[in-house]
Order: structure tokens, then sequence, then C-alpha cells
């Protein structure tokens, strides 16, 4: 049987201080009635996905988008139908949103949200908005007052969000050691941390996850954390990005987009190479290899979360 294929945009609209998301419930007699989703629907021939977008939501909202960027796709299989989601991240809008078409519309908080029943091609949309566009991997720093200054100079002068402690030559005890203290520091600033370590030492050290090597990745048979904790991997391929998904990993660094210094013998990808491969990856990306905040943009426009980098983000105080 040749399935259905349907083409819908979505709208992931944030709140003005970026702690809300805008969700609506799906009418009892419609397919997964009385879910709540991310406001859209399906797109006519003729339309792109921000212009179905830009309709859709005057038409069920009575709101007229005023600046939006691309946050991710997602292909999802039906037993009946292939749909793939547009999803835009709306960041500017004019227009007091209520259920034009008589559905009930709700302002929830971000860490909220997954108490909230999403059909099940919703749930990479969840992830995707809770998920900040920058990711920081620290630097194999040796000297730990060192390692601290330039881990909070990233909390405080580049609001870094999102922090993976990497450090594969440290032993055990020093690396929970130096887990601890830039847990501290990420809970002072409002930022997550992620353990690039045995997910066992989750519990040891209450941080907010774990990242995978691409190793540790393809030798897993199943999730090995909670759901409640973050589960990212790097990846580097289509095999490793398919065992991220059926692993149950929220979200994945893909590279190298560029040529490294770190990796100067590895082929880079290259934009065209990793878009076709975000492009079915079922889960927010972050574009690693090469990358600094000023190509945050571009990466959006390719369907990734945004940028991963150690670089750009892991300098001195005074630097």
């Amino acid at each position: 049987m040749v399935k259905r294929r349907v083409h819908v945009a979505a709208a992931a609209i944030i709140s003005s201080d970026g702690q809300k998301a805008l969700i609506a419930r799906r009418p009892s007699n419609v397919d997964h009635g009385g879910l709540w989703e991310f406001p859209g629907g399906k797109l006519a021939p003729y339309e792109t996905g921000l212009e179905g977008l830009k309709r859709e939501l005057h038409e069920e909202l009575g709101v007229e988008i005023r600046r939006a960027q691309p946050l991710i796709r997602i292909h999802h299989e039906y037993p009946d139908k292939h749909i793939l989601l547009d999803v835009w991240q709306v960041h500017e809008f004019s227009g007091e949103p209520f259920g034009r078409e008589g559905q009930a519309v709700r302002w929830v908080p971000l860490d909220e949200l997954v108490n909230y029943p999403f059909p099940a091609a919703n749930l990479p949309i969840l992830q995707a908005v809770m998920l900040p566009t920058e990711y920081l991997i620290t630097a194999e720093e040796a000297d730990e007052d060192i390692f601290d200054a330039c881990l909070e100079r990233a909390l405080v002068e580049d609001r870094v969000r999102l922090v993976q402690l990497r450090a594969k030559n440290l032993d055990e005890a020093v690396y929970l050691a130096r887990a601890e203290r830039a847990l501290a520091l990420c809970r002072q600033h409002g930022a997550q941390l992620l353990l690039n370590a045995d997910p066992a030492l989750l519990e040891k050290v209450d941080a907010d996850g774990v990242h995978l090597t691409s190793e540790r990745l393809m030798s897993l048979e199943r999730r090995p954390i909670a759901e409640d904790k973050w589960l990212s991997a790097s990846t580097h391929d289509h095999r490793q990005l398919g065992q991220a998904a059926r692993i149950g990993c929220d979200f994945v660094t893909l590279s190298p987009l560029r040529t490294t210094p770190s990796h100067p013998e590895v082929a880079p990808m290259g934009w065209h190479d990793f878009q076709q491969l975000v492009e079915r990856a079922a889960m927010p990306v972050f574009a690693l290899g090469g990358m600094t905040r000023f190509d945050a943009n571009h990466a959006r426009a390719v369907g990734a979360q945004g940028i991963a980098s150690i670089r750009d983000f892991w300098k001195a105080p005074d630097a």
C-alpha cells in the first residue's frame, strides 16, 4: 500500500521571555483528537512552509507572524500516512492568540510540556524547543582553576546554557570532582550539564544527562539512562544517526562540518551533505566541526538545532 504523504507546517510560538510555548488542543472529531499540538496545518500545493504557516496561524489563532526561523523538520510514519512536519520557531508576532475555531489554547512553561499528551510526530518538537541553539563542549584543560574560570566566563559572558563535560584524560575520581564543580557553576547560572562519560556516573553526579561518544553509542542496545535526563551522542554518518534514533537519544552532534585543527585528516561533510543527513535525523542536531556562533543562523536554515563548539566558547576571562 502506498501511503499518503502529508506536508504540515507547525509553529513553536515562544513567549517574549523565552519561558513558555503556545500549544493547542486538537478537536475530538479529527485524528489524535483531544491531544495537544503545536499550532499549524496542512500546506496547499502551491505554498511554502512559511507561507502556509502564516495562513494557518491567522485562521486558527488570529495572529500575524513578524519574525520566524526554521526549527526542525520531522518525517514520521503512521500506519496509513507519511507526515512531514515543517516546524518554525516564531520569535515575533502581532495579535493576541485565541482559538478562532473553538479549540483550547494555552501558554505552557517549557519544562512542563512533557506533562501534556502530544501526537508521536510532535515529540521531537518538544526536545527542540527545550534546547538552546549553542552547545559548549569543554576543552581538555589540565589546570582546575583555569578550567573553572573558562567555564564561568562562557556561562556569564556568552550565556551558554548547555554544557558537555569532556575530559578524556582524567581518571574517574578527578573527573567526578570536576563534574561536581561544573554542575554547581551550571546550576548557579541556569545552565544544564551533560557528562561525556560512562552513563553509570549519573549515579554519583546528578547532572542533567549524558553525552555518548560514537563508539559507546554503537555498542548499546537500548537507552542507558532514564527518560527524564538528556541523552545526546556524537554522530558522523547515517548509520550512527540511525542508531541514535533506535536507542532513544534526545539530540546529537553531527560532525565534522568543516576541517578542524584537532582532526585535519578527516574530510569535512560540508553544508550540503550535512543538510541531507539532518533531514532524516528525527531529532535535534547540533552542527559540530569548525563552528562559531556566526554559523548558528546558517545551521538553523539547513535544519540544525544550532552549533556545538569548543574553541568559540572556551576562552580565558581576559581573552
